[in-house]
């Protein structure tokens, strides 16, 4: 079954579209209002999202991005990034392990180098040869979870970082965010500390282009969040983006990409997959597989939260 709401964000008269920015899930909206007055002002898509993606790395109350997030089964952290405007316009970096700015950095990747994606060593390297500040990326709450983690103690309760009422977040939650300037232009940043106490080395679908983050101007752009491996095995991102430039609404794309989610995984309860999709023309969708994801929205009537129009299981009980 799945659960349709009519589409939010509708293209503007004339062809033009307004400045619009959406994020996943409700820190997102933190990130939005940062970046919000120079969008409008007439900065670019690029420098918004990566300005969204900055607030997010730095905020410790989210504990699955940047300082806030939580390390690998060994204690140690390392965060994975991703920046799109077009198939020749990408850059990554995973694996980081002192620097924590990695949107940025995944930017310089793209502006500085003829490569797409930095990883380890290499990405931190990178880094302190342009002069970029180590930064110390484990915050002492995260170490105290990892410590619980490892002794088998419960998790103290989250502290509340102006979470959404109807928002339910499972690991692994990223900052995902696309933007459209007043120009017309798009851009997508992604950033990750990855999955909470995940095996040492693993890279989930956050830096990787196609997957977490995929941004095409003549189809649109996407990002994803929720179980990496899930969104990862259809590619979810480039899927949603290569619907639509073959025609599809950003509703029909993001109910495509869940479909095949659900066929080729058939998840568990406890797997979460989200993705937000943004067609060139200012319309936009977001879905879920299941109830408490939410979408930060900044547009012309202002900046909140909205509920996903598709949401593929809306059984409640699905999340226990």
């Amino acid at each position: 079954m799945v659960q349709m709401i009519p589409p939010i964000s509708q293209p503007m008269a004339g062809g033009s579209t307004s400045p619009i920015m959406l994020a996943t899930w409700s820190f997102g909206v933190a990130g939005c209002t940062d970046a919000w007055p120079a969008l409008t002002a007439g900065g670019s898509a690029l420098d918004a999202v990566c300005a969204a993606a900055r607030r997010a790395e730095l905020d410790p109350t989210v504990n699955s991005v940047g300082y806030g997030g939580l390390p690998d089964a060994t204690g140690r952290m390392s965060l994975d990034a991703c920046v799109m405007t077009g198939p020749a316009n990408c850059g990554a970096v995973c694996a980081v392990a002192h620097h924590l700015h990695v949107a940025d950095l995944a930017r310089m990747v793209m502006e500085r180098t003829s490569h797409v994606m930095l990883a380890g060593n290499g990405a931190d390297a990178f880094a302190d040869a342009l002069g970029v500040a180590k930064s110390q990326l484990l915050s002492a709450d995260a170490k105290d979870a990892w410590r619980r983690w490892c002794t088998g103690e419960p998790p103290l309760p989250s502290v509340d970082a102006g979470g959404d009422p109807r928002e339910h977040q499972i690991p692994h939650d990223t900052i995902g965010v696309l933007a459209i300037d007043s120009q017309r232009h798009m851009a997508g940043a992604c950033s990750t500390s990855g999955l909470p106490f995940k095996l040492a080395g693993r890279v989930g679908d956050s830096p990787i282009p196609g997957h977490g983050l995929y941004v095409d101007p003549a189809g649109g752009g996407a990002v994803a969040t929720g179980n990496g491996e899930l969104i990862m095995g259809v590619s979810g991102s480039f899927l949603a983006v290569e619907c639509m430039r073959r025609g599809a609404t950003p509703g029909e794309a993001v109910e495509e990409v869940l479909h095949r989610i659900d066929h080729a995984f058939h998840p568990r309860a406890h797997q979460q997959v989200a993705i937000i999709a943004l067609a060139p023309d200012g319309r936009w969708a977001a879905g879920a597989l299941r109830y408490g994801f939410v979408v930060a929205v900044a547009d012309a009537a202002g900046i909140r939260t909205e509920l996903p129009q598709c949401v593929l299981h809306p059984q409640k009980e699905s999340l226990e």
